[in-house]
């Protein structure tokens, strides 16, 4: 499936990071210590003496005092470690609830703090080609890291910042809520041992409106419109089952925003809340019959929808 590219400058824009990709309370802590990565597992941004001049005072899940040198000016990526955590190892393509504080390097003003708009941490995808997941990829729970940027490394013309990360808990990676009864007429599902789904389409014509069904109703966050949703998803076509698109084929969940679907996804994600599983039947008409140059345009798509975090609008 194809999504928009995230445009706005707001939490969507801020974790755009131009690198590639590789793969409880604790002490007060004043002074930056080098990279302990855990074991196996290889952070894309390193330790340096520019991570280590920024002093972060303040525990673990709360503000952070933090202090940068006069004169600042960052060459290149660097992260250091403030606070040593002990928790779950953190890997790539987990999702994690985490407090972000990113502070302009040139007028010491906070850009973005989460801890006051989502104050059980805010839904991030770990991944290292984005500012948020690299903060914390290769850490543990309970760890706090301060990252510096470059001119120029969050897009063309952007400011160097300062990026102040604690890693409050994983999250699952699959729809975790409480299985509901599924509805006749439905297509069916069936999940593999990791959560992945087989989709198997009814017999008899296809639906012309948008129907949907929750196989498992999650109790965490709402989506908003306009909100990032990470999901895992599978999409087939009602006319043969066969699958054209699927993050779990990929191996990976995704991230996108709910402006940048076609709307019957949109109407899939929009009120749900995260830990659902959505099974939603998109005519044409709510999906690409719009698009002549797709090859979807005159198939009527069936998704199976895992949300597995969200970040708000409202926090941009």
């Amino acid at each position: 499936m194809r999504f928009r590219p995230l445009a706005s400058l707001s939490v969507a824009a801020a974790a755009v990071l131009l690198i590639a990709g590789c793969s409880a309370s604790t002490p007060d802590a004043t002074e930056t210590t080098s990279e302990a990565p855990v074991s196996g597992c290889e952070s894309q941004l390193k330790s340096g003496a520019e991570s280590d001049s920024i002093e972060v005072a303040g525990d673990f899940a709360a503000e952070p005092s933090v202090t940068i040198p006069d004169g600042f000016a960052p060459a290149g990526l660097e992260r250091s470690t403030v606070i040593e955590g002990d928790g779950d190892a953190i890997g790539q393509n987990e999702v994690l609830e985490a407090n972000f504080t990113l502070i302009d390097v040139a007028t010491g003003e906070v850009q973005l703090e989460t801890l006051s708009s989502d104050p059980d941490g805010m839904d991030t995808l770990v991944n290292p080609q984005q500012i948020f997941g690299a903060a914390l990829e290769c850490a543990r729970v309970g760890t706090r890291t301060v990252s510096v940027f470059p001119d120029g490394a969050l897009g063309e013309g952007s400011a160097a910042f300062v990026l102040v990360a604690d890693a409050l808990a994983k999250l699952p990676v699959r729809a975790s809520g409480a299985e509901v009864a599924p509805v006749d007429g439905m297509p069916t599902v069936e999940l593999s041992d990791d959560g992945a789904p087989t989709i198997t389409i009814p017999e008899g014509e296809a639906p012309t409106e948008v129907k949907l069904e929750n196989l498992i109703q999650g109790d965490g966050d709402t989506v908003a419109p306009g909100d990032q949703v990470i999901v895992q998803y599978t999409g087939v076509k009602y006319s043969d089952g066969s699958v054209f698109d699927s993050s779990w084929d990929r191996g990976a969940p995704t991230q996108f925003g709910t402006d940048g679907v076609v709307d019957g996804f949109r109407q899939a994600l929009e009120g749900q809340q995260v830990g659902s599983q959505v099974v939603v039947v998109i005519p044409p008409a709510f999906g690409y019959g719009a698009d002549a140059t797709s090859e979807l345009q005159n198939e009527t798509l069936v998704f199976v929808v895992d949300i597995l975090g969200v970040q708000h609008a409202a926090a941009a």
